[in-house]
């Protein structure tokens, strides 16, 4: 058997009892008792017990001071770029490699997002890289500092945890510092990922979380705000509840809002999901170290592993080709889906849309490197069931 493709078909058909898709949610546990409580009650919109209940949940076992719950991640994205006032003729430096998400939110406000490459380490930015391009292109100036390529004022880093990789925070928000930038962290991914023993989420001013079906945990759609700045989580909660002010019977809304909470219903389902996260968790990094295993025996072929100063949560569980055959990783993907394992490769760089073709960027080459070698492999957490002993 001398085909990579073939290689690695064998290698998924020895390890797991059956073709399976790339991530499939599990519900095990109270998720129909919680969502049949949301009928019978009639509390199934954004108002509903649940809703703070999962946000204490949240609080709990992220450690952050403020949760704001909303409809899906992408919603808490635009709401923490509208809070912080990031518009018109601003850029948000962001990895290339990432869910479109991302980048769209970054827009939504009118600001544009300045691309940026990452590092192979940990597949999140490429702090030395971002330094290194702001100090040639970019000019400190009394109210921010500016592009000199475009004009804009850069005013935030929004960091990628991708796959549930945890970034190098560190270094992120030095660089911050040293540019009197925001960090913020898209933790969309990472839910139960660790940063030198700290969640993921809080080392950045906010941070959002997404809780869609693919997600390690799911409310069928959803995300949440993270933040442990107090006056920056009264105006997100403001809103995202459309900017209503209270009042026992009038319609009083005191600026532009987003109707962008999440609902009761969801949130039921998040709150039952929450109560299995640990034990999704366990059985994803099993998982990933059966995938380690098996896959040390191919040199054509690394599976990604957690960087040093992180534990991740190895939402997707991830395949890197070595350089020299980067070219079968199209093959790869086929042969797996056509044998029912089901694979992908990474997101296509934003920079390689044509909507964001013309977005300011440092240079890119790792990201495109990354891109060319990546496969995602099935990383659901119920395969650690049906794991042999292969």
């Amino acid at each position: 058997m001398n085909d990579i493709s073939e290689k690695v078909v064998s290698v998924l058909h020895g390890l797991l009892k059956s073709p399976t898709s790339l991530h499939e949610p599990s519900f095990k546990g109270r998720e129909w008792d919680y969502i049949k409580d949301c009928i019978d009650t009639g509390w199934v919109s954004t108002a509903g017990a649940y809703v703070e209940r999962f946000e204490e949940m949240l609080r709990e076992f992220t450690g952050a001071k403020h949760v704001i719950a909303t409809s899906s991640g992408t919603a808490a994205l635009h709401s923490v770029f509208a809070a912080l006032n990031i518009g018109h003729g601003d850029e948000v430096i962001v990895q290339s490699l990432t869910f479109i998400a991302t980048a769209n939110a970054i827009t939504y406000t009118g600001a544009r997002p300045h691309f940026a490459d990452i590092e192979e380490l940990s597949l999140g930015l490429d702090v030395k890289k971002i330094r290194e391009h702001l100090e040639q292109f970019a000019e400190k100036r009394k109210d921010g500092l500016y592009n000199l390529s475009t004009g804009g004022r850069i005013v935030a880093v929004a960091c990628m945890h991708t796959f549930g990789h945890p970034s190098n925070l560190d270094a992120l928000a030095e660089l911050c510092k040293d540019f009197d930038l925001i960090l913020i962290e898209d933790a969309a991914e990472s839910l139960g990922s660790y940063y030198k023993g700290r969640h993921t989420g809080n080392h950045g001013h906010v941070a959002t979380l997404s809780f869609n079906g693919n997600k390690t945990i799911t409310t069928g759609g959803g995300g949440a705000i993270l933040t442990n700045d107090s006056a920056l989580a009264a105006k997100l909660r403001h809103l995202t509840t459309t900017a209503k002010t209270p009042h026992s019977w009038e319609f009083i809304h005191d600026c532009v809002g987003f109707n962008y909470r999440l609902p009761n219903i969801n949130a039921a389902l998040g709150c039952a999901q929450l109560e299995e996260l640990p034990n999704f968790l366990l059985k994803k990094r099993q998982l990933a170290d059966a995938y380690k295993t098996a896959f040390s025996k191919l040199p054509e072929i690394k599976v990604f592993n957690e960087p040093a100063w992180g534990h991740s949560n190895y939402w997707l569980n991830l395949l890197l080709l070595n350089k020299a055959n980067f070219k079968t990783r199209d093959k790869i993907l086929t042969e797996t889906n056509n044998a029912g394992y089901m694979t992908r490769p990474a997101w296509r760089p934003m920079h390689k849309l044509p909507m964001f073709s013309n977005m300011p960027c440092t240079d890119l080459s790792k990201t495109e490197d990354i891109y060319a070698r990546l496969v995602n492999i099935p990383s659901s957490p119920h395969l650690a069931d049906q794991l042999t002993d292969a």
